[in-house]
């Protein structure tokens, strides 16, 4: 498990440089056919694969990412990865930045290797003490 975490997330890691630099063909080198994003918003916006590549060339820019909190797992063909993220996204002269929460899900296909299925994009809230508890839930601890 611990080389497929490796790998989705050097994997993770090449798709945002792909965001960051702009780079449409990059991107969807590593996007699936049928890639969904889900940004956080209220109401939750969703953009399909042909949306998405279109939004980077039409300014939906990530200009800086931090991934903290990486985990990373496998399941079959799939591996699912969530992480904590500090983004500074922009979109047209609009700018949304701090911590994230990002989550997505990565196939492997028979030919092509790894593809970004799924990208989850949440914003996160400081909740006075609520993680200290519910991190108290842990039985592992």
């Amino acid at each position: 498990m611990a080389d497929v975490a490796g790998e989705i997330e050097a994997l993770q890691l090449r798709f945002m440089r792909a965001w960051v630099a702009a780079d449409n063909k990059e991107a969807k080198k590593l996007l699936s056919r049928d890639f969904t994003a889900m940004i956080g918003t209220l109401p939750p916006q969703l953009l399909d694969r042909p949306s998405f590549l279109g939004a980077l060339e039409r300014g939906f820019a990530c200009t800086k990412f931090a991934l903290r909190e990486i985990y990373a797992r496998q399941h079959g063909k799939a591996a699912w990865m969530v992480a904590g993220a500090e983004l500074e996204l922009r979109l047209g002269g609009r700018e949304w930045t701090g911590p994230f929460l990002l989550s997505v899900l990565w196939r492997k296909g028979a030919i092509g290797g790894w593809k970004l299925a799924e990208l989850s994009l949440a914003p996160l809230e400081q909740a006075d003490g609520f993680a200290a508890a519910v991190g108290k839930l842990q039985l592992w601890k």
